[in-house]
C-alpha cells in the first residue's frame, strides 16, 4: 500500500498492535505521527522518522489545545486503549469515552481530513452470530465506542473487529509459552472451544487497508480465516519450542472463575490492572469465537498473510531472539 506523504496519526503507538501500525505505516512511505505520553516506553519507537506528539485522551481542553497547534491529519488509527482495568469503570472511560473525545476533538479543531480507523474487537459480540452481545465489561466498553463513533455527525470512519491478536511484544498469550517452556499446558472447561486467531502484522495491514477502503461507517472482523480446536495453539507452541513432553492439565470453569475472582480482588485492592480477573474469565470461558471476514475480504481487501502455523513460528523465533524464551 502507497501511503507517500500522507499524515498519518496512530494513537497508542507505543502499545503491541500499535508499534506494528507505526512500522507498517512507515514502510508504506506515510509520515508518522506516533500519539504516545511522556511516560510511555519507546522501546519498539526507535525510527528516528517517527514524530512524536503528546495527546491526553482525559483531558479535552489539553487534546484540543494540541490538535490545535497541529497540521491537519490525512488519516487517524485509534489503537489506544486497554484490555484489563483494576476497576470496570476504567474501560468505559478509557476504551469509549477517550475515543468519543478523540473523533470528537479532531473534528471541531479540523484536524482530521481523511478516514478515522477505530480498532474494536471481536469481544463486542459475545456469543453471538447477528448482532452484538457483549458479555464483558471490556466488550461492553469497546461497543459503547463504536456507538459513540456512530453518533458523531459527519465522521468518516470504519470499524475493525479483530479476534485474539497474538505475535512478538505480546505478553498474554507469551505466558501460556512460558508455561509449555516448564512443561506444562494449562486449559480449562471441558466443553469443546472453537477459536479464532489474528497475527499482529496482518492487523496492521487491514488497519492501512482501512484508511481508504472499505465502506464509511462499517464495521469489519479480522481473523486469519481459519478456525481453531482450543488445542492448536499450545501444540504449534510446543513444536516450535522443541518442546517433547508436556503435561497437559484440564480444570473444569469453576477453578478458573475462582482464580480471576481471587486474583481480581486482590488487583482491586492493590489499584493494580492483573490479567486474570472476573472480567476476563468470561472472555477465557466463551466457548465460540467465529466470526466472518468475507465482508474484510471483498470490501477491505484483507487478505491474511499469516496462519496459525506461520504466525507462532514466526512469533516463537521472535520470544527467542529477544531472551523471552
Amino acid at each position: 500500500m502507497n501511503l507517500n506523504d500522507k499524515r498519518i496519526l496512530i494513537t497508542g503507538a507505543s502499545g503491541f498492535i500499535g508499534s506494528f501500525v507505526v512500522e507498517a505505516a512507515l514502510a508504506a512511505g506515510a509520515e508518522v505521527w506516533a500519539a504516545v505520553r511522556r511516560c510511555s516506553n519507546r522501546e519498539y519507537l526507535q525510527d528516528k522518522r517517527i514524530r512524536f506528539i503528546d495527546i491526553s485522551l482525559s483531558d479535552k481542553s489539553r487534546l484540543s489545545a494540541v490538535l490545535s497547534d497541529a497540521e491537519p491529519f490525512d488519516g487517524v488509527i485509534h489503537c489506544a486503549g486497554v484490555t484489563k482495568a483494576a476497576r470496570t469503570e476504567d474501560f468505559q472511560k478509557i476504551n469509549c469515552e477517550g475515543t468519543r473525545m478523540l473523533a470528537k476533538a479532531l473534528m471541531e479543531t479540523g484536524k482530521l481530513r481523511g478516514r478515522f480507523v477505530f480498532l474494536s474487537s471481536l469481544s463486542v459480540m459475545g456469543e453471538s452470530k447477528s448482532e452484538p452481545q457483549p458479555n464483558s465489561a471490556y466488550g461492553r466498553s469497546k461497543l459503547a465506542a463504536e456507538q459513540a463513533l456512530a453518533a458523531i455527525p459527519g465522521l468518516d470512519y470504519v470499524t475493525l473487529r479483530p479476534t485474539g491478536v497474538y505475535g512478538p511484544r505480546e505478553k498474554d498469550y507469551f505466558l501460556m509459552a512460558k508455561s509449555i517452556g516448564q512443561g506444562i499446558d494449562f486449559a480449562v472447561g471441558f466443553k469443546p472451544q472453537v477459536i479464532t486467531f489474528v497475527y499482529v502484522k496482518d492487523v496492521a495491514a487491514a488497519a492501512l487497508l482501512a484508511l481508504s477502503e472499505g465502506k464509511s461507517r462499517s464495521a469489519y472482523f479480522l481473523t486469519d480465516g481459519g478456525e481453531y480446536s482450543s488445542r492448536a495453539f499450545s501444540d504449534l507452541l510446543q513444536t516450535e519450542m522443541g518442546k517433547r513432553r508436556v503435561l497437559h492439565i484440564t480444570a473444569p470453569l469453576w477453578v478458573l472463575r475462582m482464580v480471576c475472582a481471587v486474583n481480581g480482588w486482590f488487583g482491586s485492592l492493590r489499584g493494580k490492572a492483573v490479567t486474570l480477573n472476573m472480567d476476563k474469565y468470561h472472555t477465557l470461558a466463551q466457548r465460540d469465537w467465529r466470526c466472518d471476514i468475507t465482508a474484510a475480504r471483498q470490501e477491505l481487501g484483507f487478505s491474511p498473510e499469516y496462519d496459525l502455523t506461520h504466525g507462532v513460528k514466526e512469533t516463537v523465533a521472535w520470544y527467542k531472539q529477544s531472551g523471552w524464551l
